[in-house]
């Protein structure tokens, strides 16, 4: 079973329509707190980012924050995390935030969520980490990109055991469980 000391958390800068994702929000950063599991993301006190953060601190876990120049320039650094770093662009802070993290799960969020999300999935695919990645597949949010990916297999562009490195659940305990038992896809990306 992995040791997971520090997960990176991509998630929407806005919170969504309804509670459901606020509510999953809230559950996963109280779940990775309450199991000494750091957190590390975006750094801002926006939408869901800050959801997490905020119920994380509640549950006296830790946050790592990485936010950019330009955002924390806007004021939306979240005032109360254990650390922050403010970096030059976008790509530095992926690259950070992969750099602190053992693994890696997706809020629903916006174009920005996927992007960190398929670059972690990417890297790992390509064997350049070895950190898995899960979906936090909250009211089914993630279903229609996860049929898309299984178009991306039926269509022999993927293969099986790749798509099946994601960990997808749709309640935080069960994805950190699945996250902790991810092994590093063998099969070659390459049919």
């Amino acid at each position: 079973m992995r040791q997971i000391k520090t997960v990176a958390v991509f998630c929407g800068s806005n919170a969504g329509q309804g509670e459901d994702y606020r509510l999953a929000a809230q559950a996963l950063g109280t779940a990775l707190a309450g199991r000494g599991i750091g957190i590390v993301y975006g750094g801002t006190h926006k939408g869901l980012m800050g959801v997490l953060a905020d119920a994380a601190l509640d549950a006296g876990g830790a946050l790592h924050g990485v936010i950019t120049q330009r955002l924390f320039d806007k004021g939306h650094l979240h005032p109360s995390l254990s650390v922050q770093e403010i970096v030059a662009a976008m790509s530095v802070r992926k690259t950070r935030m992969l750099e602190l993290a053992d693994a890696c799960i997706a809020l629903p969020g916006g174009v920005g969520t996927v992007e960190e999300f398929m670059e972690a999935w990417t890297l790992n695919q390509l064997g350049d980490l070895d950190k898995p990645v899960g979906l936090l597949n909250v009211s089914g949010y993630y279903q229609p990109f996860l049929t898309f990916l299984d178009g991306m297999v039926k269509e022999r562009f993927l293969p099986q055991e790749h798509r099946d490195s994601i960990s997808v659940a749709s309640e935080p305990e069960a994805l950190i469980e699945l996250l902790m038992r991810a092994t590093a896809p063998t099969a070659p990306k390459w049919l």
